[in-house]
């Protein structure tokens, strides 16, 4: 099973930017779809950006043109650049893994621990 770790958040301005990292061990990383889902005070957690195996990419229609989804295979690692950050931004952010599309996209995959993002001024 994978292990993953985020880091990258903190306190940003509206209009900043932040990248969110996300580093896996315990598996071989290429074979797993990537997904980042955030949780907003007193929401559900949600999907906002997934990559394939391939390279691949989804996003939510909230985050289209402001959040980018890459992965480096070499250092097991999947990045969240962040753009043009807004206060509803503020959030918990989960990285997850997962075998297949569907069990990445469905929550299904595994979970790192979460890193608090906040957009403030």
């Amino acid at each position: 099973q994978v292990q993953l770790v985020e880091s990258g958040g903190g306190t940003a301005q509206p209009g900043g930017s932040l990248r969110l990292s996300c580093a896996a061990s315990g598996s071989i990383f290429s074979s797993y779809v990537m997904g980042w889902y955030r949780q907003a005070p007193g929401k559900q957690r949600h999907l906002v950006a997934i990559i394939a195996t391939g390279g691949s990419t989804a996003y939510t229609d909230s985050v289209k043109g402001r959040f980018t989804i890459s992965r480096d295979n070499a250092k097991s690692t999947v990045y969240r650049k962040r753009n043009s950050l807004k206060p509803e931004d503020t959030a918990v952010n989960y990285c997850t893994a997962g075998r297949s599309f569907a069990v990445a996209a469905g929550g299904g995959g595994s979970w790192g621990q979460g890193t608090q993002v906040t957009v403030s001024s």
